[in-house]
């Protein structure tokens, strides 16, 4: 696959399987089973399983918002979301129900284990966040909402 890998994240209409619209880069994925791409490019990927964002200061919004609202939408293949913290170690993880909601829970501290289902995985915190430095002198409100509110889902 292509280091530069996008995914197709909207927007959709069900039953359309058209062309136009957002594309995004995920910080990294996971495919189960045959990638398939938007064209011959293959750089734009369809069926992602798992995506995982890293939040930054200029990204968190869009990716706690519209970007997952359109992983939602348009990629009936990911079933897990993934959203590491880079200022603690602390993961935001969205699962899709078969019901089709989405289940949230946070996973934090470097003795904590993340599970992803989907593809039969645990992945530890210490493991994930291995050489991580995290700041000591961030204030409390930033190290929990790294803007100063709470994410709304």
């Amino acid at each position: 696959m292509s280091p530069n890998m996008k995914i197709r994240s909207g927007p959709h209409i069900k039953g359309m399987r058209n062309t136009k619209g957002l594309f995004s880069y995920a910080d990294c994925l996971v495919v189960c089973g045959q990638p398939l791409f938007h064209d011959d490019h293959k750089d734009v990927l369809l069926n992602p399983t798992v995506v995982v964002e890293v939040l930054s200061h200029s990204t968190q919004s869009f990716d706690r918002g519209d970007k997952f609202r359109r992983y939602q939408t348009w990629n009936e293949s990911l079933e897990d979301y993934v959203i590491s913290w880079q200022t603690r170690p602390r993961i935001e993880h969205f699962q899709r129900r078969p019901d089709g909601k989405w289940l949230m829970e946070f996973v934090e501290g470097l003795e904590s284990t993340l599970r992803l289902e989907s593809i039969d995985c645990e992945l530890s915190l210490s493991d994930l966040y291995d050489r991580v430095e995290f700041p000591e002198d961030l204030p409390e409100e930033e190290a929990q909402f790294p803007i100063g509110s709470p994410p709304s889902y």
